[in-house]
């Protein structure tokens, strides 16, 4: 199951994978009116890349992990947050509690449950005009513009999946999917773009982290990521920029009905 595959590499997860801007943070904070006694739900925090911010806000936050390594690094990150439990299970199985919450969040991660269920359980979730939050982050034209497009070669190559003549879309291009929630109230999106530069043996940290490229078999693998590393080093001097572009989608559950 590749949503399970970030558990292999949870240290390395840690370290390579960026945080979320402090705008999207700041936005998601004051729509959530997060503070103490508010209860929040993660589904999947990872690592706790949300979390942390999430914590610092000195809410109450149950976060809900797949992985039993990646939920250790974590409770690692998290323990000067009293407040805060990682409870490993698949948020699909996991029993709710009788409290509901304020806030369910899914930052990176929600994409990977049950399209069928993950909005109903969302809903059984949160109380009565409670808020949910959703997180996405898409990989967008800019940064070293000329380098992802060379960089195509190497996954054309290595990875027989790989579309032809696949290129990077502009943010203009990358539609907001609200259509699971129809019914809800006060919907709305947050945009920011941030350019990371990374460093080869960084960008390959990051790549590693990323499920497509670790189901990849050793060979394609290694010869995927070789291609990348020389191409960074001899055309682009060992450093090259990423353009992110992160999404908050937020809606409260109608305080009539049950949202899903």
């Amino acid at each position: 199951m590749l949503r399970g595959i970030f558990n292999e590499v949870a240290e390395l997860y840690d370290r390579a994978r960026p945080r979320y801007p402090h705008t999207l943070v700041a936005e998601l904070t004051g729509l959530a009116a997060l503070g103490p006694g508010v209860r929040v739900l993660e589904i999947g925090p990872g690592t706790g890349q949300l979390t942390v911010p999430l914590a610092e806000s000195g809410c109450d936050v149950t976060a809900v992990e797949l992985g039993p390594s990646t939920a250790e690094v974590a409770r690692r990150n998290l323990r000067p947050y009293p407040d805060v439990r990682v409870e490993v299970a698949d948020f699909e199985q996991w029993p709710l509690p009788a409290e509901p919450f304020d806030l369910v969040v899914s930052a990176t991660a929600f994409h990977w449950l049950d399209p069928a269920t993950r909005i109903p359980k969302v809903a059984r979730a949160l109380r009565p005009g409670g808020l949910f939050a959703m997180v996405t982050t898409e990989h967008v034209r800019g940064g070293t513009i000329d380098f992802f497009a060379r960089a195509q070669e190497c996954y054309e190559r290595w990875d027989p999946a790989t579309p032809p003549d696949l290129r990077l879309q502009d943010e203009s291009e990358i539609a907001t999917d609200t259509g699971e929630l129809a019914g809800w109230d006060d919907l709305r999106s947050y945009r920011c773009t941030r350019d990371i530069t990374y460093a080869t043996q960084e960008y390959v940290d990051v790549l590693l982290t990323y499920s497509g490229h670790r189901a990849l078999d050793a060979p394609s693998r290694e010869g995927l990521l070789g291609c990348i590393r020389e191409l960074i080093d001899t055309r682009y001097g060992g450093r090259i920029t990423k353009c992110y572009l992160h999404e908050l989608i937020t809606a409260r559950k109608p305080v009539e009905g049950d949202g899903s």
